[in-house]
């Protein structure tokens, strides 16, 4: 077991995730019948399904001091039998479910569910006469569809109990998602206008001295614009690093010695195959410059360390900090708890973000599981 550099803590904890991510490119309309593979379904459903069990055997035995517990565990055994098969049977035609309108999705559903009841009730008489008579002799339809009418009706109020809970699911998904996406998009056009009227200026400054340098920032300051105009996405981590570089240049034309970077990768021939929200890290190193090295009038570092480890990618971040600047670090923290916000829309509980505040430096650190 490998240990990162970004965190000492063991990098394989197993986390459940339910992303924006998983949601793009996929009709929400339909999203309780074909995301119903997540962990956390399964167990909330099963904890209805104990639930239903109880309130069924409670009227069936009219009472507390009828109950039976064998009964009981009868019950539980066979809704969770019919809830695993029908999540089954979902997930593995969930490619024909996503075309289907909303109506449809739901009498398919139920169609199937009621299916699987029948089976289900069939197959229980069948094992059990044969365990019974020890043979096939006198085995009838009758038997065979023995209590379907009421295992039917069964049907009828665990699909109703099944559906209703996956609505309401989706409907919470949805506003997520929503508000999820709001704060992406308002993130992702977000761009200084200091940083552009200044970066303009230099331009302007340089086109007299130095055309050709003027001619780069141009082009790096349009391929960042571009970037940040550009609709929600994953690139690559190589991109990103890419962009963010492109975005120094043109920061280092405008502060010249008084900026340097530090660049460190750990695994980087992996990082074409790893993903990142666009403009995740370039409004960290926008930060750190803004409210670090503007701030100092002599020479600044900015370091940053990039690591993919155990499925992790691991981000470092540090850059000169002025501690008793309470706006400053009020800033701070608002833009990082906005890209904390992001990147959980697509990596969820997988996401770790944290900063340190020392007296002359900040660190960001980020950690998320890519796959």
């Amino acid at each position: 077991m490998q240990s990162s550099i970004a965190n000492s803590e063991t990098l394989t904890e197993k986390q459940v995730d339910q992303t924006f991510a998983h949601m793009q490119g996929e009709n929400h309309s339909i999203y309780f019948l074909t995301k119903m593979g997540r962990w956390q379904y399964l167990i909330e459903l099963f904890i209805g399904s104990v639930l239903l069990a109880l309130v069924l055997v409670l009227a069936e035995a009219r009472g507390w001091s009828g109950l039976s517990f064998e009964r009981f565990i009868q019950y539980v055994l066979y809704i969770d039998w019919v809830l695993l098969c029908f999540v089954t049977l979902i997930e593995y035609f969930k490619k024909i479910l996503t075309k289907l309108h909303l109506a449809q999705s739901f009498i398919l559903g139920f169609l199937l569910l009621q299916l699987i009841i029948l089976s289900t009730t069939v197959g229980l008489n069948f094992f059990k006469y044969v365990g019974e008579n020890l043979g096939l002799e006198n085995l009838s339809l009758n038997i065979l569809l023995n209590h379907i009418g009421l295992h039917l009706g069964y049907g009828i109020l665990l699909g109703a109990f099944c559906f209703r809970y996956l609505y309401v699911r989706e409907q919470w998904v949805q506003q997520q998602h929503s508000e999820l996406r709001s704060r992406v998009d308002a993130l992702q056009a977000r761009i200084h206008p200091h940083f552009l009227f200044n970066s303009l200026n230099n331009v302007i400054s340089l086109i007299a001295i130095d055309p050709d340098k003027a001619e780069q920032m141009l082009l790096n300051l349009s391929r960042l614009f571009r970037a940040s105009l550009q609709e929600l996405k994953l690139v690559t981590l190589e991109d990103e690093i890419e962009l963010c570089q492109k975005y120094l240049e043109i920061e280092q034309i405008r502060l010249g010695n008084r900026l340097n970077v530090d660049w460190k990768f750990e695994n980087k021939q992996v990082f074409t195959q790893v993903q990142i929200p666009l403009l995740t890290l370039q409004p960290l190193l926008e930060n750190s410059i803004f409210h670090g090295v503007e701030k100092i009038l002599a020479k600044s570092t900015i370091s940053i360390l990039v690591e993919v480890l155990d499925n992790y990618v691991n981000i470092v971040v540090t850059n000169p900090f002025i501690i008793n600047d309470i706006e400053q670090h009020q800033s701070h923290g608002i833009a990082t708890k906005n890209i904390k916000q992001r990147l959980q829309a697509y990596y969820g509980r997988s996401v770790k973000f944290r900063t340190f505040a020392g007296s002359q430096t900040y660190t960001t650190v980020i950690q998320y599981k890519y796959k």
